[in-house]
Order: C-alpha cells, then sequence, then structure tokens
C-alpha cells in the first residue's frame, strides 16, 4: 500500500507541475534557511575531544576580592584563569595523568634573511603534557619530554603553516630557529590543526586558528614576557616589575588537569579544598571556597563559547520554516479539494477514512523530501557563501548529522503543511459527489 500511495503521489506532482514547484520550492528555502543555520549552531556547540572531553577537567580557585565577586553579573562564578603563583601550587599535586597551564605570547620570529624580515608570531606557552591533553596531531616529530620543562631547555613545536613559511613544508625536525635573541631547536611540526572551538583557551577568539608555536612554559621568565591574552586583576602591583607581575593577584594562566576516574577527581578536589585552605591561612583568598573541576562540555557553557546571536538566528530559522509549511496549507486544501470527486468515488469503492488520509499525507510527504533536497543544496551554498563572509575565522560544512537533521526536517515540515488538507478531505461525505457523478 505504501508503494501504491508514492506512485499516486508522484502522478499528483506531475499532474500539477507549476503548483507542485511552488510548494517544492517554498519547503526547499525554508529548509536551505534552517539548517544552514542548524548547522552553525551545531558546529559551534560540538564537543571537541569526544574521546575524553569527560576527562579533561578545567579548574577554577577563587583568589578575588573579598569585596567583591569575580564577575559582578554572575556572582556565583570564580575566576576563569589561574595566577601564576597558583599554577605553580597547583603542579605540585602528583594526582592528575597529565597537567600544565598555558598562555598566549607574542614574539618575534627571526627567519633566514633569506626568507624574509623578521615577524611576529602567537606561541603558546606551555607544558610538554599540552600535547597529550589535547592530541594534537604530529606532522614531523613529537613534543618536548619533561626535563625540557624544568630547565628549560631551548626546544620548540611549530604549527604547519610556520612551517611551511620558514622552511617550505620540509622535514625541519633538529633545525634552529631564532624567536627574540636565542635560537630554539624544532623537535615538532603539527599537522594542520583547527579545533573549533579552542576550547583549551577560549579567551582570545574561541575561533581563532591555533598558535604558530609552542614552547616550553618557564622561557617566558627570560624573555621576560606578559601574556598577549586576556589578563585581570583586582589588586594593584607595578606592572614594570616582572617580579611583582609574577607574585600578583593578576589572572592569565588557562590551567587543565587530566583525571581518568572519579577516585581521581575526588582525590583533586581535596587538594584543590587543601590548597585553598593553606593559601587562607596565609592571607590570601578570602572569598568564600569556591573551587570548580569542569569538563570540557561544562567549560564551554561557562565560557559562553557558543554566540548567542548563533542561537536566535536558529530559531529564527526554524520558525521561517514553520511559516513555509502552514503557508502551504490553503494551496494544499485546494489541491487536494479540487478533486473530491474522484476521492468520493474511491471511498464509495470501499476506501477508508484512514487510507486516504495517508494518501494524501504521504503526497506532502514526497513534496517534503524533494523540497529537502532542494534545501539540502541551498544550505551547501549558504553555508559556502557564510564561510567566505568569515574567511578564515571558522568553516561550516554539512556532515553526516546535518543532513539527517534536513531529511527530518523536510519530513516534519511536509506533515505541518499537509496533516490538516488530508484531515479535510478524508473526512467530506462522499454520497454528494457520487450524485454529480
Amino acid at each position: 500500500m505504501l508503494s501504491y500511495n508514492i506512485k499516486l503521489a508522484f502522478k499528483s506532482v506531475r499532474r500539477n507541475p507549476v503548483l507542485s514547484l511552488l510548494m517544492i520550492s517554498a519547503i526547499g528555502l525554508g529548509i536551505g534557511v534552517s539548517t544552514t543555520f542548524i548547522t552553525g549552531q551545531y558546529i559551534f556547540s560540538s564537543d571537541p575531544i569526544p574521546a575524553k572531553s569527560s576527562r579533561l577537567h578545567y579548574v577554577e580557585i577563587d583568589n578575588w576580592d573579598p569585596n567583591r565577586p569575580w564577575n559582578d553579573s554572575e556572582p556565583e562564578d570564580p575566576p576563569n584563569q589561574l595566577t601564576y603563583r597558583d599554577m605553580v601550587g597547583l603542579m605540585r599535586s602528583d594526582i592528575p595523568t597529565r597537567q600544565g597551564g598555558s598562555f598566549r605570547a607574542s614574539l618575534f620570529l627571526h627567519p633566514d634573511p633569506k626568507i624574509g624580515r623578521p615577524f611576529k608570531i602567537i606561541a603558546r606557552m606551555c607544558f610538554s603534557d599540552f600535547f597529550s591533553l589535547f592530541e594534537p596531531p604530529f606532522e614531523f616529530g613529537s613534543g618536548w619530554d619533561h626535563r625540557a620543562d624544568k630547565v628549560p631547555e631551548p626546544v620548540v613545536v611549530l604549527s604547519y603553516r610556520t612551517n611551511q613559511k620558514i622552511f617550505g613544508g620540509e622535514n625541519s625536525i633538529g633545525r634552529l630557529v631564532r624567536i627574540e635573541d636565542r635560537d630554539f631547536k624544532i623537535v615538532g611540526v603539527l599537522k594542520p590543526w583547527r579545533v573549533m572551538p579552542k576550547y583549551y583557551d577560549p579567551h582570545n577568539g574561541p575561533f581563532d586558528e591555533g598558535e604558530e608555536a609552542y614552547m616550553p612554559f618557564e622561557h617566558f621568565q627570560a624573555f621576560r614576557i606578559r601574556s598577549a591574552g586576556n589578563t585581570s586583576n583586582w589588586k594593584p602591583f607595578d606592572w614594570d616589575n616582572f617580579q611583582a607581575y609574577l607574585d600578583s593577584e593578576a589572572i592569565w594562566i588557562q590551567y587543565w588537569v587530566q583525571l581518568d576516574t572519579p577516585a581521581q577527581k575526588e582525590a583533586y578536589s581535596a587538594f584543590l579544598k587543601s590548597y585553598v585552605e593553606e593559601q587562607k591561612k596565609s592571607g590570601r583568598m578570602q572569598r568564600p571556597m569556591n573551587n570548580r573541576l569542569l569538563t570540557v562540555p561544562e567549560w564551554l557553557v561557562e565560557a559562553e563559547v557558543v554566540p548567542s546571536e548563533a542561537t536566535t538566528l536558529m530559531i529564527i530559522s526554524l520558525l521561517f520554516l514553520v511559516v513555509c509549511s502552514l503557508n502551504l496549507i490553503g494551496v494544499l486544501l485546494g489541491k487536494f479539494f479540487a478533486r473530491a470527486s474522484e476521492i468520493g468515488v474511491r471511498r464509495a469503492m470501499g476506501a477508508s477514512r484512514w487510507q486516504i488520509f495517508q494518501q494524501h499525507v504521504i503526497e506532502c510527504e514526497v513534496i517534503g523530501l524533494v523540497g529537502g533536497i532542494l534545501g539540502i543544496f541551498l544550505a551547501i551554498l549558504g553555508l559556502e557563501a557564510v564561510n567566505r563572509l568569515f574567511k578564515g575565522m571558522f568553516r561550516l560544512y554539512l556532515d553526516l548529522n546535518m543532513l539527517a537533521v534536513a531529511v527530518l526536517l523536510a519530513l516534519i515540515a511536509g506533515l505541518l503543511a499537509g496533516a490538516y488538507p488530508a484531515w479535510r478531505i478524508c473526512s467530506i461525505p462522499p454520497a454528494r459527489y457520487l450524485k454529480e457523478q
């Protein structure tokens, strides 16, 4: 019966090609717009590292002003970064499987004069565990070991694009590159790596490209550099005094730990509590204790990584699809009632109301599915337009999940448009139309 109804549906579509094209175009437009913005919301809010997002935890403790919260609009939130002194204190724990702080730094890289002039790069000062925590893929070599963190050794990992720029994409492992006034040995080169969102540091553009070089954290002291990312402070200090900067209450470090078991997490929570209590005794951290260990999804929610505009546009696009579908109700009523006499004959020959209802709903679903195919092509064009508009910021694309969503929306749109007309046509008494025949 299903195949028969589908054949009837296609015959009906061919019988009124202009009217059918109008309905298909209306649903296709709605599907194209809604799928475009749903895809944006989906990519912006997707889990960037699903295999271990529940085991990675972002660490927050409250070192802020005792007289006011860090965020006046969300007074229950602790500061979203750590001070240098607190990072050093937390690094003493041996509970996490892996751990480490990191921050953005702005440095000058000096290529071979034959290649070009020195240029500024954004580097990530981090610990060796950074590469195990976030698993960036390597084209050549690997990260450095823990021993290089302590000295620190003059080693560096380059991004794919930096290696392309200064070495033409060759295997540069073992070669030297001059950063600021020091030579660094290249130990690794990443493959193209752009996590969306950039969850390990969303403070400085969650959809920006990754850093151009990765260096052992403690080199920042030799360079005497400050963070090139977000820095907040509540207690004045002499900014020109580097040691005062390190000892200050300024927050500028993102700190992550990997806790693989509930027991580890419980033990590390106890460690954080003990650390904060110790700091309270020394006169720091006089606000109520407010420690947090946030998984990647929890951290992205707190950091408000998904733009509010993306959510708003998604809701508006879905409403647009609903309007497109509801506007077809009148068209379908007219189309179905135009063949009311035919339906009357079928009813007189024994067809039930349910069978008539099925026939017309399936016709609407066929129109919806054809419109969905059109909508998918329109969504691809829409996403490409968005990518061109925001070139370099992010890349939106349709994956299998979004294709399935588009098909589902097409079926829903067909049902919204056709359910009432199908019910009306199966409810009419056939006797009147039989007399006319």
